[in-house]
């Protein structure tokens, strides 16, 4: 079946006959569940059910037999957050063929089919009803079989229901705000027409927009080469042919022929004179403009005005609630290179479907770097300035509000105003109880670290003896940090002492020259402090995710077991690999929430309580 696909139109209309959803970035297909066949098949008709198997193991654990034949228009996508998907990401998946690797990816990263539209239900043909009322059916079994919407990338389901919104406005910040890749309007009384390229659907995209001037032009294709000035050199940006109209291409191609300052075989050469805007949605690693269109002519601009800097800023933007000042500023040096300010604010924005989830409504305490790691200044930030924004949901306690960070435009706000460390207690805002077990793995130098290493391993052994799931995650800084969930409300903190208590006894008992659980550095004597106190009321801990404020950029990330390791290097997982690694492994958290320790630490508890009286 050939799909009914959107018009590229640059604005999309406005009004009440219309609703917006989220244009997201990846592969079409057309999902067909029957009761003995699953299909997921591609807008140019291949089957791609081999190359996501996740999709069909997810649809052979649903309860959908109410609903079959089934039939849903949707996106095959790597979801970033809840309105981007990683286009990238899609195709290196796409290109596999081995078939382990293609499994290994499915479990540790998975794809997701993103359904925006029905087409059958229960063997019903609904393509000729209106959108609306396809919706309406599409939502309400969404809701029934419990698929998120909006999407949700650290959600267990593999199907999830796109977001729909009545407001243009709504729509269009929702893309901005989360670095998407446009927007599709959609008639409200619209049929689903196979096969056609329809008005009923109108797509637009999120630009972004580079001033660069043009180096040359191909002979055979008129493509248009662009660079930018970098240190003195010409760097090249791509190159583009969308977007001229006949007239403008006419125009340009004879300035570059008779303004020439060489050629060859392929190419016409210019010195950069001629200065033009173009548009674009993404960079490639290569520095390249993906889907670039000439936008305008730059008349009053001169060469030298095009530089990296500014197109360094262009790949960036944010909506105007997050009031970005000091885009440039540089807020750490690592291996030669600045990572400046808006770089920074889009790490959050990358991470921020896996940071979120360990920031929601806990009390915050940030540290503020307010000239960036180099100039060392820093301070602990608790209270709510009377500058925050009224978008900040605050807690009082103890005669403190606190700021809480549930949202990306939060979380943008604290990244303004360089908080670069996020440190929060063990249990929520108004509890008293903790819902985690975090211990401190904290080696006296960096050159110890092989002792956090060891006494990781060695706690992984002990909790699995226990029947207890454990998850490790770096510091950030020169440790590791073990992590145990448990069920909100069920446990005291004075219940996890007792349990902490005998693992730190155990560790130092059976490795007196490795481990200490001495308070005073000057007694530890290069053994790594396990600092089990750290975990009481009061007490913070640095979060899944949050930057660090070194030299090196660090980030306290999660990690998979099998990495803990003599090889594990601190200094690998930085803000500028982290977004990187969650594409390529996933997130060895994402079970986090679903995990159930509660009937194993009771039992352990029940032990120990005993044993000890």
């Amino acid at each position: 079946m050939k799909p009914m696909l959107p018009t590229y139109y640059p604005e999309a209309p406005n009004s009440n006959d219309w609703r917006y959803e989220v244009k997201y970035d990846g592969f079409r297909a057309v999902l067909t569940v029957d009761s003995d066949t699953i299909s997921i098949v591609s807008r140019n008709e291949k089957e791609l059910s081999q190359l996501f198997p996740e999709v069909i193991t997810f649809i052979k654990e649903m309860d959908l037999e109410t609903y079959l034949p089934l039939e849903l228009d949707g996106e095959l996508v790597w979801l970033t957050n809840q309105a981007k998907a990683d286009f990238f990401q899609m195709q290196w998946r796409g290109r596999l063929r081995n078939q382990s690797l293609i499994l290994e990816n499915a479990h540790y990263s998975p794809c997701r089919f993103i359904a925006f539209d029905l087409l059958r239900i229960k063997g019903k043909d609904v393509r000729g009803t209106s959108m609306e009322k396809r919706r309406e059916l599409m939502v309400k079994m969404g809701k029934q079989l419990g698929l998120p919407s909006p999407p949700d990338p650290t959600d267990q389901a593999i199907i999830q229901i796109i977001e729909s919104f009545d407001c243009l406005d709504a729509a269009l910040n929702e893309v901005i705000l989360f670095d998407g890749e446009g927007v599709v309007a959609k008639e409200i009384r619209g049929t689903w027409q196979e096969g056609k390229r329809t008005t009923s659907w109108i797509k637009t995209k999120n630009w972004k927009a580079v001033s660069c001037f043009i180096t040359a032009l191909h002979k055979e294709n008129g493509y248009i080469s662009l660079g930018v000035f970098k240190e003195g050199e010409i760097s090249k940006i791509g190159s583009v042919k969308n977007g001229l109209s006949a007239q403008n291409k006419r125009i340009l191609h004879d300035l570059i022929k008779q303004n020439a300052s060489g050629e060859d075989a392929q190419f016409y050469y210019i010195h950069p004179s001629i200065c033009i805007e173009v548009q674009y949605l993404h960079v490639y690693e290569e520095n390249e403009l993906r889907e670039p269109q000439f936008s305008q002519w730059l008349l009053q601009t001169v060469p030298t005005e095009c530089t990296w800097e500014k197109f360094r800023l262009s790949q960036y933007t944010f909506p105007e609630t997050v009031q970005l000042t000091s885009r440039d500023k540089p807020l750490w040096t690592t291996a030669g290179k600045d990572v400046i300010k808006v770089e920074y604010l889009h790490y959050l924005r990358e991470v921020s479907a896996f940071f979120l989830p360990f920031l929601k409504d806990k009390l915050l305490t940030t540290i503020r770097y307010p000239h960036g790691t180099l100039a060392q200044e820093r301070f602990f930030q608790k209270n709510k300035p009377d500058y925050a924004p009224g978008f900040i949901e605050t807690f009082r306690d103890e005669g403190i509000e606190y700021m809480l960070c549930n949202d990306v435009e939060t979380l943008l706000w604290f990244g303004n105003q360089l908080a670069l460390e996020f440190h929060v207690p063990f249990q929520k805002a108004g509890k008293t109880n903790p819902d985690e077990i975090v211990l401190d793995l904290d080696p006296p130098s960096i050159e110890y670290f092989s002792l956090a290493v060891k006494a990781a391993l060695e706690i992984k052994k002990v909790t699995e003896s226990l029947k207890i799931q454990a998850f490790v995650k770096t510091s950030g800084n020169k440790g590791l940090q073990i992590h145990i969930p448990l069920p909100e409300g069920k446990f005291t903190y004075q219940d996890t002492r007792i349990f902490t208590d005998f693992l730190g006894r155990y560790l130092t008992s059976s490795h007196p020259n490795d481990f200490t659980m001495e308070r005073l550095k000057v007694n530890r004597h290069n053994r790594l402090y396990l600092d089990f106190i750290q975990h009481s009321e009061g007490k913070t801990i640095i979060v899944p995710y949050s930057p660090r404020g070194n030299d090196f950029a660090g980030v306290a990330t999660p990690l998979f077991w099998e990495e803990v390791n003599e090889t594990l290097q601190l200094k690998d997982y930085t803000i500028q690999t982290v977004p990187a690694r969650i594409k390529k492994d996933g997130c060895s958290f994402r079970e986090y929430r679903y995990v159930d320790n509660g009937t194993a630490f009771h039992d352990v508890l029940a032990f120990l309580k005993q044993k000890k009286d």
